[in-house]
């Protein structure tokens, strides 16, 4: 199995790569387009600020691999950020274009408190997901949810989770072979 997780210059690449070794796999951080597209399984893993991610993803061309990957229909995983980066849009920072792999777009919070940080149960399944988040998902293609909140997103080949299933014990474990089942 071969697992490529995109290295764009945001947050918590070295918590997924461990995540997928504890399940036996071993997952390259990449930063080469090449890498993305011909990839088992692909990971958009993200914490930080949403035009800074974009600038690292265009910069070293993961922009267009990862459209290339998703329109060949290649599994791909967007996690926090990285499914607020797959949308066509997002309100942060003065409100950016995104990758368009998911229609829809990340908003704000508005209610509640912000960040929505700690474990919340995700419907279907019941299972609870550690989350850390200022903005949510508003998309059609929402699979699950949590306390009123978009929580998977599914188009096509890419899967996209507001909640980091590295940080989400067996729970998170689970939700990965799940992807890796799909790759």
């Amino acid at each position: 199995m071969n697992v490529a997780v995109c290295s764009y210059g945001a947050g918590n690449v070295r918590s997924v790569v461990v995540a997928f070794e504890r399940l036996g796999v071993t997952a390259a951080v990449t930063s080469d387009p090449r890498d993305v597209v011909f990839a088992d399984l692909a990971v958009l893993p993200g914490v930080g600020s949403a035009a800074s991610a974009m600038e690292g993803l265009r910069e070293r061309g993961l922009d267009e691999a990862l459209r290339e990957r998703v329109a060949g229909a290649g599994p791909t995983l967007g996690i926090c950020l990285g499914l607020q980066l797959a949308l066509e849009e997002t309100e942060e920072d003065g409100g950016i274009a995104g990758l368009g792999l998911l229609s829809g777009r990340a908003v704000r919070i508005r209610d509640g408190r912000v960040p929505r940080i700690g474990w919340a149960t995700v419907q279907p399944g019941g299972e609870a997901f550690y989350f850390a988040h200022s903005y949510a998902v508003e998309t059609a293609a929402a699979t699950a949810r949590s306390e009123g909140i978009v929580a998977v997103a599914e188009q096509g080949s890419f899967v996209g989770v507001q909640f980091h299933p590295e940080k989400s014990g067996v729970a998170g474990a689970r939700f990965l072979e799940r992807c890796l089942s799909r790759a």
